[in-house]
């Protein structure tokens, strides 16, 4: 749950684009998703304000601490961000240089299960299409 949890705002929160004003055009996919709807949105930011202070303290970027972290989950996760210009590129590699002990790990998970994160993950249709 919590991987599932974090990888939501590592998705598409942590580039720094996006705060709890943003409202989302009707022709943007986003706009469909219940846990951005601006009332949800509201409470869910709790979570990408903790990450913007934690990457403030490691000197790093959001984006390069979520990719950091689910790095430094099991093996087998891969993660694989999106990048449509090089700098993002660039950032999303320098998350590789990224070390998080034992203790930041477990602080990330403590605040992650902390927080409550408001509205479902998709529509119920397009729910159902996931499987979980």
């Amino acid at each position: 749950m919590v991987l599932f949890r974090f990888h939501l705002w590592v998705k598409l929160f942590f580039t720094g684009r996006f705060n709890k004003d943003t409202k989302f055009d009707k022709s943007d996919f986003r706009s469909t998703i219940p846990r951005f709807s601006e009332e949800n949105l509201q409470k869910n930011i709790v979570l990408v304000d903790y990450v913007k202070e934690l990457a403030e303290r490691k000197q790093t970027t959001p984006a390069r601490i979520a990719l950091a972290w689910l790095l430094h989950q099991k093996s087998w996760i891969v993660p694989i961000p999106g990048a449509k210009k090089v700098e993002r590129l660039q950032e999303n590699i320098g998350a590789e240089d990224i070390t998080l002990s034992p203790a930041e790990l477990a602080d990330i998970i403590k605040h992650i299960e902390s927080i409550e994160i408001t509205g479902v993950r998709y529509p119920e249709e397009q729910e159902k299409l996931t499987g979980l």
